[in-house]
């Protein structure tokens, strides 16, 4: 059944479909060799090698039945993990295992090992596109890819990813997910410190909605924070699934960007240029007069239109776009994802920030040939966080980082309080009609 914001004047039509933190996902990870990049910390894990080395043959395989009890069931390929792990060890300390057996190897690597819960804290901040296999599809029907940002353990952000299918009317349906979750692997460590691109792959035997990609490189540590992805295209329906996201050390910010053309291999790799030191940049979906085209916040407070002859690099400070002008977003505003092309103009999704803090979303109409032209937008915000979203994580917000058109019918997935998503749905008429 559905139900109404209270406090949106034309409401979205709000869904009863709810995702919320879940602490029982957890996906199996290496217990990261960071700390070995020392001389004493590499003594610490050779120390650890020893103590397991140390072991009867008896208490080796005891050890490991215990660890294989605890945890082959809740998790996928388990061994294999424990295997491609000590293998890492083995090169990184420079290892002699000629003469260990496999079952002390595969120990070694489990000691090398951890669960983390990627979702326990928050799933927030979501952003939709149309999937790469659309086979099977008819006019009323699009099969979707929705990024989420998944908060977990020491609050580290990663990109966590549903599929599922939406249809003209408003409906949807989630593809269910597995017990098990795996996280993307790393082409080659070695860039881990630099600031290259990195690939990653998800595992070819895992869906995409039961991988996850972690933080991989130093200033990537902190978290991958509200990606926001748009299907971009070259020309001649050459397609690529580009992302926005914020890469947060712990201690500075960068804008990044995520590529790929099948979400199986995945490139990530820096935003040259000063616009790259902004959050919430979104990416048009196509070229504009010939150049790429991005909305972004330069200044904290208002919202900018810029442009560059390269998706890595942006420099321009752009222009002015759009300043608060209403009570609901006099703190601030921002996009809310890339823009959608219309037959009336780009639709823009907003978000602005009002008093005590309140987020809401808003839209607005650009000129299609030249976005840089407001032609209209809303006096009243078309969604805050209704009595029963209120309460989160960080209280009394809404926020998307994209949404999904279909037919004439639009799916918005919506952050809320930082804790948990909903689901939207409208259509561009009656958005349009609240627009002057």
């Amino acid at each position: 059944m559905n139900k109404h914001s209270a406090t949106s004047p034309n409401p979205l039509r709000i869904l009863d479909t709810r995702l919320h933190a879940d602490p029982s996902r957890v996906v199996l990870r290496p217990f990261h060799l960071g700390w070995q990049s020392t001389s004493h910390a590499g003594d610490r894990a050779r120390r650890l090698v020893n103590d397991i080395l140390a072991l009867s043959d008896r208490r080796t395989a005891l050890e490991y039945r215990r660890v294989l009890r605890d945890f082959k069931e809740r998790h996928w390929q388990t061994e294999a993990m424990f295997d491609d792990r000590y293998a890492e060890v083995e090169q990184s300390l420079e290892l002699d295992g000629s003469g260990w057996s496999r079952t002390r190897k595969r120990l070694i690597g489990a000691y090398f090992c951890h669960e983390y819960t990627y979702a326990a804290a928050a799933l927030m901040n979501p952003s939709i596109v149309p999937h790469p296999d659309q086979s099977g599809m008819n006019g009323t029907a699009t099969r979707f890819v929705m990024s989420l940002r998944a908060v977990g353990e020491g609050h580290i952000s990663s990109v966590a990813f549903r599929e599922g299918i939406a249809h003209d009317d408003g409906r949807f349906n989630l593809w269910p997910q597995t017990a098990f979750a795996t996280a993307a692997d790393i082409d080659d460590e070695s860039l881990i410190d630099s600031d290259a691109a990195v690939t990653v792959h998800r595992h070819p035997e895992s869906s995409l909605s039961n991988t996850v990609i972690f933080p991989i490189t130093e200033q990537q540590r902190g978290g991958l924070e509200d990606l926001r992805l748009v299907r971009f295209d070259h020309g001649d329906h050459d397609f690529e699934w580009i992302g926005t996201y914020t890469a947060y050390s712990g201690s500075s910010i960068r804008s990044e960007l995520m590529r790929t053309r099948d979400f199986r291999s995945f490139v990530l790799e820096p935003i040259e240029g000063r616009a790259g030191r902004n959050k919430g940049m979104a990416l048009f979906p196509e070229k504009v007069g010939g150049t790429y085209a991005m909305l972004g916040r330069q200044d904290g407070k208002n919202l900018f239109l810029i442009r560059s002859d390269r998706l890595t690099c942006w420099d321009d400070d752009g222009v002015l776009l759009m300043e608060p002008k209403y009570p609901w977003e006099f703190i601030q505003i921002g996009n809310c994802g890339s823009p959608l092309l219309t037959d009336e103009g780009w639709l823009m999704f907003t978000h602005g920030v009002g008093a005590m803090r309140k987020y809401a979303l808003g839209c607005a109409l650009l000129d299609r040939d030249d976005p840089s032209k407001v032609l209209a937008r809303v006096r009243e915000p078309v969604l805050t966080a209704n009595d029963d979203e209120r309460s989160g994580y960080v209280p009394n917000v809404v926020y998307t980082c994209g949404v999904l058109r279909v037919g004439e019918q639009l799916l918005v997935p919506y952050g809320i309080s930082d804790s948990a998503v909903g689901f939207a749905t409208t259509s561009i008429a009656d958005l349009l009609s609240l627009m002057d």
